[in-house]
Parts: structure tokens; sequence; C-alpha cells
């Protein structure tokens, strides 16, 4: 009943971890990620329309945004500063990605940082294959449990505590109201050739796994394939392909190289959508301060 609760509550007790179960998947627990991904078979029996896929891609990029923009640049390495409703609003958008809270996601970056391809580092293709870095690593016991000595800069804010040990209340929401658009739009608009069903399914289900798949390559394959501009202490690689589908999170060597700047394409043909994102939101006065990258570090990159 505890682990069943946790569907709903993350709120655990990590000293109550058992070591020797803590690194094993906790199937029960995963157990609604597992049905996420199988209720994308779904679309066997809804079809498809251009309605469905516009939901699913407008999803995919406006979360995509939310993650990298705010959960990695923004609550994970403080490369800029936002208001608090400015903040809220792109958390609560996050938390949409079903990747769990904001302070669980940046508490877990914070630590890959610390520790990357070491054993210390929990998906670390080097140390754990490819399978385990890509998502066994997301469904164990220990990796549920946010460390909030990790993040005690933004677990001063309740609201962002609240969304990260309710995680799945934004989803459910947003699953809610895509299929009530999807009957609406049934009812009052049939030329588009969706309903609730179908919305539900490509615009939640098929595209929120397509999302946490692209988000975890960063994690498994960034980490293996793909060029190396600098000598850093772990395996980070920059992968054009990866940039594209992350909006910028493949220039993982760049990063790792110097994660305390907002922009993460070091040069100027480095496709880096998020950083063009931010700098949008820094022109209208939604955020400020956003740290530019060091002359020394630029200089290296262009040598």
């Amino acid at each position: 009943m505890r682990t069943l609760r946790h569907w709903f509550d993350t709120r655990d007790g990590a000293a109550a971890l058992d070591p020797q179960s803590a690194d094993r998947i906790d199937w029960l627990r995963a157990a609604p990620f597992i049905a996420l991904h199988l209720a994308c078979l779904g679309a066997l029996w809804t079809g498809v329309s251009t309605t469905a896929l516009a939901a699913a891609v407008g999803l995919y990029a406006v979360r995509m945004f939310a993650l990298t923009g705010f959960y990695h640049r923004g609550f994970s390495h403080r490369t800029f500063r936002a208001s608090r409703p400015v903040q809220l609003v792109f958390a609560v958008i996050g938390a949409a990605c079903v990747q769990r809270g904001p302070l669980w996601w940046a508490a877990h970056h914070r630590n890959h940082h610390r520790n990357a391809d070491t054993p210390r580092d929990p998906h670390s293709p080097r140390i754990h294959g490819f399978i385990w870095s890509h998502m066994g690593w997301f469904l164990t016991r220990r990796a549920f449990h946010t460390d909030l000595t990790r993040v005690q800069d933004l677990a001063r804010y309740p609201e962002l505590r609240w969304l990260d040990r309710y995680d799945v209340a934004v989803p459910m929401l947003l699953a809610a109201a895509l299929y009530a658009l999807g009957g609406a739009l049934h009812r009052f608009a049939p030329q588009l050739d969706t309903d609730g069903p179908q919305l539900l399914v490509w615009g939640l289900c098929i595209s929120t796994v397509a999302l946490f798949h692209a988000t975890v390559t960063i994690n498994s394959l960034a980490h293996r394939w793909g060029s190396r501009r600098f000598q850093t202490d772990d395996d980070s690689r920059n992968n054009l392909l990866l940039a594209l589908l992350t909006f910028g999170e493949g220039w993982h060597n760049n990063h790792h190289r110097f994660p305390g700047t907002a922009r993460q394409g070091f040069r100027w043909w480095e496709i880096d959508l998020t950083w063009y994102g931010l700098r949008l939101l820094a022109a209208l006065g939604l955020i400020s301060g956003l740290k530019p990258l060091p002359a020394r570090v630029l200089a290296a990159a262009r040598r």
C-alpha cells in the first residue's frame, strides 16, 4: 500500500532505503511508466489526424523547452533569473513532461555533474551500459527519492515542493484536458477528425514517451557518440542530431566544459533552440541575467 500511495504522493524517507535493494528496479512503482509506453499502442485503435499530430508535436516542443530551459539551465545550473510567477509557470509545464518534479530533476542533475562517469554517477554508460544509463536507473528505489540537500536554494519555494511531492497532478490534469478538448472538437468541429481518446493517445502518451527518450539520450548516447572539443574529466560529447532533438542539449561536451552558461551551442553554427528561446524571454522582460559564455572558453572553442 505504501508503494501504491507513492504513485500519487512521492514523499518518502530516504533513510529507510535498504542498501541492498536501493539500486534495483521498483517494478510496482514503475508500473505507471510502463503503462504510459503501452498506452501508445492505443493509436492502433484511435487512428491519427492532423490535429492529433499537431498536438503531439506542439506539446513535445513546449515541454522540451521547459525542461531544457528551466529544469536544466534554470533550476539545475541557475544560469538566469526569473520572477516567482514565471518560474512557477515553467515549473508546471516541466511537470507535465512526466519526468518527476523540478526539485527531483535538479537534484539528480547536480549529482550527475559532481560525479559524471564515475561509479557514483547513476546513469553513466561507461559504468552501467546503455540500457541502464538510458532508463533503468530512473526506475530504481534510490532514483525515486529527491535529495533536498542538493537543492536547498529551490526547496525554499513551497509551490516547487508541492509539484515535486505530487508529481502526477499536472500530467493527470493534462490528460483530462486533452480528453475533454478532443471530445469538444469531435462534437463542434468534426471536420478536424479527432476525438478524446485520439488526442489523449497522441497528445499525452506518444508525445510524452518521445519526449522522455529524447531527453535521456543525453545520459546514454551523448556520453558515447559524437565529438570531443574539450578534454573534460568525463565522456561527454557533442552530437548534432541529439542537439536538434533536445533543443541544444546535444552540445554536451560544451556543457560539461562550462555548465555555468545559459548557452550550450558555443559556435554560431551549433543550433541551440533553447538558447534562442531564453534570449527571446529576456527580450520580453520575463527573465534576466542570462549568464554569458566567458571569452576564454569561447576562444578555446574557436581554436
